[in-house]
């Protein structure tokens, strides 16, 4: 008889474990470093060829205050999702997901008649085009944590519609890790890689905007094949039983639902609409940045003009669609605000909290419910956060026992003395490995890309090549890794267990991870622009 599989929570615990042992075993050491100015950013990165070895630090007890030290870490992301899971909690309630689902439903079958759509298949055209969105945005700003938030729609929707919380999972952060790892125009990995091996911003586009596709292809067909096989036969899911909570949520919301407009929501609509105006008069023009581009663009204004005549149109049909019209807009903003205005979590975490007021009191909620529903909601996702802030401890444990410098420096060493395509495969493995240990693109990039660009110096290889490595080696693990917030947040919010998720993305990360080394070989042997 099968032992039962470890909870998230023991898992993760038992890697700080692990992570505080090897700081017994492995040397102390560090790289001096120095302030270099990256794309108009200050980066602390190291300084080639001046590893030491310093006094070792052994973890003990702390593998209990990493988990202080975690959650203190992680502070910015278990705020922002306790703050979607209350959000969504209150638009839950509202019906209006529900409504928005039948009526998505509904659509796909009328579509389905068209000889066209019929033959290629309107899930799958339907799913290809959400994941080619998601894809975009994480190959264009590199969109993660905010995977987070859509998790809460598609995984209903993917389940109303004959699939698993998987698919769900896969239509937004599968599809933008996917992007992420492409990093067309992406300023945190392949920004600051370029800058610092001093490359021109973004230079290369056209190998990487070919990489893009290929592995959105292969990405895309694994998930449409899984899905095929889960619509034929839904005992084959991974999560069949998992899914159930999400399954118990939608019977719970089977009663008849009243299609009226309350006042309330008229007021709500036209506060929004001021509001809306007063930013679009201030702010008349938004300055998008598009990888190396800015393009100066009427957005708010757009946006409000656009937003003034559909959120009358749906007021007049039912406030279920006026709040769905609310949910659309607040992603548009999102779009605008992190590729104009430099938004991260902070920003983003205001911006559903007011959606989520904005529900509440366009449904004639009372306050007190209101309040209610929000703390329902982070009580139900509180798990979510939890888990997110006990990877952080993996983190904390690694940097406190200064090891991480030492383990880059045995494995840069490893490198030396190999042919040219043996190093930059080297360098790929290497940076899979690291992502492992530190999820962060940008820290990555600043921990390795000084040694890695001289190092390509020395063996006769285009310092492209080794940006490519870098971004192959930090995109696909993001999928899998133990360590990664985001990930195990996702993972929390739709309900699924990481043994699970692991056994079902371990094919597509092997298959990917080959990829990589297969698109790698051009920047070696090819004359390829920008290289």
């Amino acid at each position: 008889m099968l032992k039962k599989i470890p909870h998230t929570y023991v898992i993760v615990f038992a890697i700080i474990v692990i992570s505080a042992f090897l700081t017994w075993i492995i040397p102390g050491g560090t790289f001096d470093r120095h302030i270099v100015t990256v794309n108009g950013i200050d980066r602390n990165v190291v300084i080639p060829e001046s590893f030491h070895y310093t006094d070792n630090n052994p973890q003990t007890w702390q593998v209990f205050s990493a988990l202080f030290y975690g959650f203190v870490d992680k502070a910015d992301i278990i705020i922002f999702i306790l703050m979607i899971g209350g959000a969504f909690w209150i638009m839950n309630e509202s019906k209006a997901i529900d409504v928005a689902i039948q009526s998505f439903l509904r659509f796909s079958k009328r579509i389905e008649h068209n000889r066209v759509i019929a033959k290629l298949g309107a899930d799958n055209l339907i799913f290809i085009l959400i994941m080619i969105m998601f894809s975009v945005f994480g190959a264009v700003f590199g969109m993660s944590e905010e995977t987070i938030a859509f998790v809460i729609i598609f995984v209903p929707l993917s389940i109303s519609m004959g699939y698993d919380s998987i698919i769900g999972v896969s239509l937004c952060f599968v599809a933008a890790a996917l992007g992420f790892a492409g990093a067309i125009l992406n300023p945190f990995t392949i920004g600051i890689a370029q800058g610092l091996s001093n490359l021109p911003l973004f230079s290369g586009i056209e190998y990487r905007m070919f990489c893009w596709v290929i592995i959105n292809l292969v990405g895309f067909t694994f998930i449409l094949r899984y899905a095929k096989s889960i619509k034929k036969n839904p005992s084959r899911s991974a999560v069949l039983k998992d899914d159930n909570y999400w399954r118990e949520r939608q019977e719970e919301n089977t009663e008849v639902i009243i299609h009226n407009t309350p006042v309330s929501a008229w007021i709500i609509y036209i506060i929004l609409l001021v509001v809306l105006i007063i930013f679009s008069w201030f702010y008349p023009y938004s300055n998008l940045a598009i990888g190396a581009n800015i393009v100066k663009l009427p957005v708010l204004p757009v946006l409000t003009a656009l937003f003034g005549l559909t959120g009358w149109m749906t007021l007049r049909k039912s406030v279920h669609f006026f709040i769905i019209h609310i949910l659309l807009f607040t992603i548009l903003i999102l779009i605008t605000g992190v590729m104009g205005y430099g938004w991260y979590i902070m920003e983003i975490s205001t911006l559903f909290f007011v959606m989520g007021l904005s529900t509440g009191i366009s449904m004639s909620y009372s306050a007190n419910k209101i309040t209610k529903l929000f703390l329902d909601g982070v009580k139900d996702i509180l798990s979510a956060a939890l888990v997110v802030g006990l990877a952080g401890g993996i983190i904390i444990i690694i940097n406190e026992g200064n090891i991480i410098d030492t383990l880059l420096y045995k494995l840069s060493e490893s490198i030396s003395g190999m042919g040219k395509m043996a190093s930059v495969s080297m360098m790929y493995v290497v940076q899979n490995f690291i992502n492992i240990l530190m999820p962060s693109g940008s820290a990555k990039a600043a921990l390795t890309m000084p040694m890695m660009s001289q190092f390509s110096d020395l063996i006769g290889v285009s310092r492209q090549a080794t940006v490519m490595a870098f971004q192959f080696g930090d995109g696909f693990t993001n999928m899998i890794t133990p360590t990664s917030g985001v990930l195990l947040g996702v993972l929390s919010v739709a309900k699924i267990p990481y043994d699970k998720w692991f056994r079902w993305v371990l094919p597509l990360i092997i298959i990917l991870f080959i990829l990589g080394f297969l698109l790698l070989i051009p920047t070696v042997y090819m004359e390829l622009t920008g290289f």
